[in-house]
């Protein structure tokens, strides 16, 4: 018997699902797109990562070993999934979706050489799609003719909106939210994994009631103690809290794929003298910096200011990465605004509607006086003369050593 099952199909499960901004803001980013494809002559792009077809078509997929894309024509935005996803990216996307099976190899490539219409000249994400997929991709579509447009996406991508920045209040806020509960949390003998835990639970309880049409995914906490602390993004353990610990709160609420962050150096008990002078003069970087976000300078201005700064104190040595970098659609797996992060080589200049943090950080190794990670995170609007900070958690020695 034959075997007659489809390669593609298309499935109108239910109905549209709320997306997490207006049709409106949709057109408008595709009208952007549109015009960036229009000034490089290329008739179709086809995304592939999680964060542009997310911010296109408001559907952001689980990958699991399988691709995904978003095909965008003048007229067109059609997202491509897996069959085991069944109708959920159709109405999680803002137009139109077809959904690809695995019962032979390459359906997936086969249904964006369909939606592609015979074009030749096709946009793609060099700096995501792999060696792999671009052989695939130009084998399905019999072209070589492929154009990087990931640069024009990403900066296209810096200027949020309003309804993005008001998002990314919300974040802000939750946020705060989950380092309260984190700092309740705190005590001799706790583990790592429950302070964790608790400020999970108390951001996705915060985005549940915030935003009850929003799927619910991804918010997470890394908090460290001790030696722990000394990567920023080192997982939780089940470690005890002890007496006279470093501590380091993150907490990053997600809500539709938009990260915020809230970054947070605490001690449980009086830190010794210092641990305390490297604390306050990672606090006064920060301070620093925050007073130099605002529209007119660049990432590397910035950068260059408080690397004298701690020069100065003896402690540039010590700096750990970056300065900060933008916020938006993005995650520790996917995404990332590369063009607008406060680095050296990044010479970005501030905007009004960009969104980014100030988040200086200092490693001391263990077996050096006040050894351990410090660092601090507070997220910023730019406006037209200033910049807002919109994270309210207190930081510093007055307010974030823990009775122990």
């Amino acid at each position: 018997m034959l075997d007659t099952r489809p390669d593609t199909f298309t499935s109108h499960n239910g109905a549209k699902a709320p997306l997490p901004f207006s049709d409106a803001e949709y057109r408008h980013r595709l009208a952007r797109l549109r015009a960036i494809m229009a000034a490089k002559n290329v008739p179709v792009v086809v995304l592939t990562s999680m964060h542009n077809i997310a911010y296109y078509s408001g559907f952001l997929y689980c990958s699991f070993g399988r691709p995904f894309g978003c095909i965008i024509t003048a007229s067109a935005c059609t997202t491509v999934s897996a069959n085991i996803d069944a109708g959920q990216p159709w109405r999680r996307s803002i137009d139109d979706n077809i959904i690809y099976t695995d019962w032979q190899r390459d359906n997936f490539w086969n249904a964006v050489a369909t939606l592609t219409n015979s074009e030749k000249r096709i946009g793609i994400e060099a700096d995501h799609l792999t060696l792999a997929g671009h052989d695939a991709l130009t084998a399905a579509c019999a072209t070589n003719d492929l154009v990087d447009m990931s640069g024009e996406i990403m900066t296209a991508r810096m200027i949020k909106s309003p309804e993005e920045i008001a998002l990314i209040r919300e974040g802000a806020r939750i946020a705060d939210a989950g380092g309260a509960a984190i700092r309740d949390a705190i005590r001799v003998g706790t583990r790592e994994i429950d302070v964790a835990m608790a400020g999970r639970d108390a951001m996705e309880r915060e985005i549940a009631a915030a935003f009850p049409d929003s799927e619910l995914r991804d918010t997470w906490v890394w908090f460290q103690s001790g030696l722990n602390t000394d990567g920023a993004h080192n997982p939780v353990t089940s470690r005890q809290l002890q007496a006279g610990d470093i501590l380091s709160l993150n907490c990053f609420p997600m809500i539709s794929g938009y990260y915020t962050a809230l970054e947070r150096t605490l001690f449980l008990g009086e830190p010794d003298a210092a641990s305390l002078r490297i604390w306050n003069a990672n606090v006064a970087a920060h301070e620093l910096g925050l007073s130099l976000i605002k529209p007119g300078n660049s990432c590397a201005q910035i950068c260059a200011e408080i690397n004298r700064f701690f020069a100065d104190e003896g402690l540039l040595e010590y700096r750990s990465f970056g300065y900060g970098h933008s916020f938006g659609i993005l995650s520790h797996y996917y995404g990332r605004e590369a063009g607008l992060e406060l680095r050296e080589d990044i010479e970005t200049v501030l905007e009004p509607g960009m969104v980014v943090s100030m988040e200086p950080m200092l490693w001391i190794p263990e077996g050096t006086p006040g050894a351990g990670g410090y660092r601090e995170h507070d997220i910023l609007v730019v406006s037209e003369t200033s910049a807002e900070n919109i994270t309210g958690f207190p930081h510093g020695p007055a307010d974030n050593i823990i009775t122990a």
